[in-house]
C-alpha cells in the first residue's frame, strides 16, 4: 500500500507548528505515515499507531542528512508533503507536494532590509534551493490567491490555492466574553509586523484624548527593543498591554475578549490572525492590502506607512467618523496669522 511521507524538518513554532498538528492528526488510521520533523517539535500525542515520527536536528548535517534519507526511502508510489516551503533536495521516486507559506521566498519586493543579517543570508540560501530545485515537485499548494500569482510567476510551476486553517479556529465556540480589551495585535516582532507604526498611533491617538486600551503578543527574548519600547510608552499613560506569547486555546479566548482586531503588517503570506479574529466575530482594521483582501473585507482600513493613517482608522472606527481639513481661502490663513500675532 502506498505511504505518506510528511516532511516537515525546518517547522518547529508558530503558526507553521499549529498547521502542521492539525495535519498529522487528521491523517487517516489506515495509511501508513513516516514524519520528518524538526527536534524541538512538540508533535502531538494522540496520533494513529500508523504513524512514525523521526526527529531531524536542526544543523546543515542534520537536515542534509534527511534529505538523503528521504530520497532513499520514498518508493515510486509513495505520496510525499514537503510542508516546510522548500522541495526535496534530491529528486524522488514518488510524487512530491510542496506546502509553500513563506511569501518572502517568492515575492521581489519583500522587504529583506529591515530582517537581521542572518534571516536574510537563511532566506537567500533558501531561495535559491526553492528555485533550483523546484522540478524536484510535481506541484505547490499555497493559501492565497496573492501568493498563487506570485509563486507560479516567480517558479513557473504549476500552484494551487487550499486556505488552509487550524480546525480549532473553524471550530471556534462560545460568544464573546467580557471585553478586556479595546483592540487586539496578534503578532510577533518582526520588522515586518510594523509594531513601532501602531505605537506611534497610540502615542498620536493619546495626543488628541483616545486612550484604548491595546493588547500585543510579544516576547522579550525575541523582541527585547520592541518590549522596552511598550514599557516606556505605557509609562508615559500609553494604554499598551503586553500579553506574551499564549497557547493556542487561550489566544482564542483574547479574541472573544476584545472589542476589535486590529493588523497593521505590511507583508504577510496568509494573515490566519484575519480569519481567526472573523471567526470569532471580531470588527477588523487592516492595511489595504492584497493579502487582506485574499482572505477578508475588512471594517476599516488604512496605510501600514503611516501612524496617522493608523490612528485615524482607529479613530473611525471609534466614532464612527471623524472630520476631514475643511479647505478655506487666503483671508482664513491672515486671520488665523494675526490672532496668534495677537495672542
Amino acid at each position: 500500500m502506498p505511504r505518506l511521507f510528511v516532511h516537515a524538518i525546518n517547522v518547529h513554532q508558530g503558526g507553521g507548528a499549529v498547521l502542521l498538528c492539525d495535519l498529522l492528526r487528521a491523517i487517516p488510521l489506515d495509511v501508513e505515515t513516516i514524519v520528518h520533523v524538526d527536534a524541538r517539535m512538540d508533535v502531538p500525542a494522540d496520533l494513529s499507531d500508523h504513524v512514525y515520527v523521526e526527529r531531524v536536528e536542526p544543523t546543515l548535517r542534520g537536515r542534509f542528512a534527511a534529505e538523503r534519507r528521504l530520497a532513499g526511502k520514498v518508493a515510486p508510489d509513495d505520496r510525499v508533503l514537503c510542508f516546510g516551503n522548500l522541495p526535496p533536495l534530491f529528486r524522488l521516486r514518488g510524487e512530491a507536494v510542496v506546502f509553500l507559506q513563506n511569501r518572502y521566498l517568492v515575492d521581489p519586493r519583500a522587504p529583506l532590509r529591515a530582517l537581521p543579517l542572518k534571516q536574510r543570508i537563511q532566506l537567500w540560501v533558501e531561495r535559491a534551493w526553492l528555485r533550483g530545485c523546484r522540478l524536484n515537485a510535481s506541484r505547490y499548494i499555497v493559501q492565497t490567491p496573492s501568493m498563487q500569482r506570485l509563486a507560479a510567476k516567480q517558479l513557473g510551476v504549476p500552484v494551487s490555492c487550499a486556505p488552509f486553517v487550524p480546525e480549532g479556529v473553524l471550530g471556534q465556540v462560545g460568544g464573546r466574553t467580557e471585553q478586556q480589551f479595546d483592540f487586539l495585535y496578534v503578532a510577533s516582532g518582526e520588522a515586518h509586523k510594523n509594531h513601532a507604526a501602531l505605537i506611534e498611533a497610540w502615542g498620536l491617538l493619546a495626543d488628541d484624548g483616545v486612550f484604548p486600551l491595546l493588547a500585543l503578543t510579544l516576547t522579550p527574548e525575541a523582541s527585547p527593543s520592541l518590549c522596552a519600547l511598550v514599557a516606556q510608552v505605557t509609562a508615559r499613560g500609553l494604554r499598551i498591554q503586553n500579553v506574551g506569547v499564549l497557547p493556542h486555546d487561550r489566544l482564542l479566548a483574547m479574541y472573544r475578549a476584545s472589542g476589535a482586531l486590529i493588523y497593521p503588517s505590511s507583508f504577510e503570506s496568509f494573515g490566519l490572525p484575519l480569519i481567526e479574529a472573523r471567526q470569532a466575530g471580531l470588527p477588523v482594521l487592516a492595511p489595504e492590502l492584497d493579502y487582506v483582501r485574499d482572505v477578508i473585507d475588512p471594517d476599516e482600513t488604512f496605510d501600514p506607512r503611516s501612524p496617522i493613517s493608523i490612528a485615524r482608522a482607529v479613530r473611525r472606527y471609534l466614532e464612527g467618523s471623524t472630520q476631514a481639513t475643511e479647505p478655506r481661502g487666503a483671508e482664513a490663513l491672515l486671520d488665523h496669522m494675526l490672532a496668534r500675532k495677537a495672542s
